[in-house]
C-alpha cells in the first residue's frame, strides 16, 4: 500500500506541472482562440535560463529565477506582437507555433547540449516522511505553485474587470472593441501569462528533473493531454486533467516498465477524444468558457 501511495504522491506533483502547462494553454486559448503549441518551450527555457544564470553566470539563486521568468515573458510577447498578430489563419498560427517549439529545441541543443541541467532544491530540506511514504520538499513547493497560481487565475478571470476584458476578447472581438476593450493588449497579457504560468513550471521542476533540450516538446504535449481530458477552455479542467495524467503515468510504473508512460498518456487523449471530446467537465474546444 505503501508503495501505491508513493506513486500517487510522484503523480500529483508531475501532474502539477502539467497543470500549469495546461492552464498556459487556456490562459491563451480563452483570450485569443489561439492554440499555442510552443507552451512547453515556456517551462523548458524557464529551467534552462535558471540554470544559465545561476550556475554559469554566477548570479544568486532567486535572481536567477526571477530573471529566467521576466525573460520567457519578453520571449512570449516577441512572438506574438513579431509573427502571430499578423497571421489569420487558425492553421498557419498552430503552424507557427509548431516552428517556434522546434526552433526552441535546436537553440537548447547547440547553446546547453543534449544532457540534462538542473539547479538546487529551494531549501534543501531532503525528504519528509510518514508511514512509509517520502515526499520530497521541492515537490510541495511544485504542488503550492500550482495552487496558489490556479487561484490566482481564478480569481484574474471571476473577479477582475481585466479578466472579463480577456474573456471578452475572445467570445466576440469586435463587440469588445465597440465598448472600448483593447483587444490587443488583453491578447498579450494573455502570452505574457501564460508564459509566466509555464516559466514557474520549469523553474520549479528543474531541481527535480533534469531540463533536456526535449523537455519542452515532451511536457508541453502531455500538458496539452490534460487539457484536453479536463475539458478543453475550462481553467478547472487543465487542473484536473493535468493531475489526473501525473496520477495515471506514476500508477503506470507499478505494473508496466519504464518507458510506457507517455505512451499511456497518448492512449489517454485517443480514448477521450472517442468517447467523450468534451473532456470530462464537458466543455467543448469551440465553445471555450465564458
Amino acid at each position: 500500500m505503501a508503495t501505491w501511495i508513493q506513486l500517487v504522491v510522484t503523480g500529483i506533483t508531475m501532474g502539477s506541472i502539467y497543470s500549469l502547462i495546461g492552464l498556459g494553454y487556456v490562459t491563451i486559448y480563452r483570450t485569443s482562440r489561439i492554440v499555442n503549441m510552443a507552451q512547453g518551450s515556456f517551462v523548458m527555457m524557464g529551467g534552462y535560463l535558471t540554470y544559465s544564470l545561476f550556475d554559469q553566470a554566477g548570479l544568486p539563486y532567486w535572481p536567477s529565477a526571477i530573471l529566467a521568468v521576466i525573460s520567457v515573458v519578453v520571449i512570449s510577447v516577441a512572438i506574438y506582437v513579431a509573427v502571430l498578430k499578423w497571421m489569420k489563419s487558425f492553421v498557419n498560427v498552430v503552424l507557427a507555433t509548431i516552428g517556434f517549439l522546434l526552433l526552441f529545441e535546436g537553440i537548447a541543443l547547440v547553446e546547453w547540449g543534449p544532457y540534462g541541467k538542473s539547479v538546487p532544491p529551494f531549501i534543501d530540506a531532503g525528504y519528509l516522511h510518514a508511514g512509509g511514504v517520502a515526499v520530497d520538499s521541492q515537490s510541495l513547493w511544485v504542488i503550492g505553485f500550482m495552487i496558489v497560481i490556479a487561484i490566482g487565475l481564478h480569481l484574474l478571470g471571476t473577479r477582475t474587470r481585466v479578466g472579463k476584458q480577456m474573456t471578452a476578447t475572445a467570445t466576440d472581438p469586435g463587440a469588445a472593441r465597440m465598448c472600448g476593450v483593447r483587444t490587443s493588449g488583453m491578447i498579450i497579457l494573455a502570452f505574457a501569462v501564460s508564459a509566466f504560468v509555464g516559466a514557474i513550471g520549469g523553474v520549479a521542476l528543474a531541481p527535480m528533473i533534469p531540463i533536456t533540450y526535449q523537455s519542452g516538446g515532451l511536457f508541453g504535449l502531455i500538458g496539452m493531454v490534460g487539457a484536453i481530458l479536463g475539458g478543453w477552455g475550462s481553467s478547472m479542467g487543465a487542473l484536473i486533467g493535468g493531475l489526473a495524467i501525473g496520477i495515471i503515468q506514476s500508477l503506470v510504473t507499478g505494473v508496466l516498465p519504464a518507458g510506457w508512460q507517455t505512451a499511456v498518456a497518448f492512449g489517454v487523449l485517443i480514448l477521450i477524444l472517442y468517447f467523450r471530446p468534451q473532456g470530462l467537465l464537458g466543455t467543448t474546444m469551440t465553445e471555450g468558457e465564458v
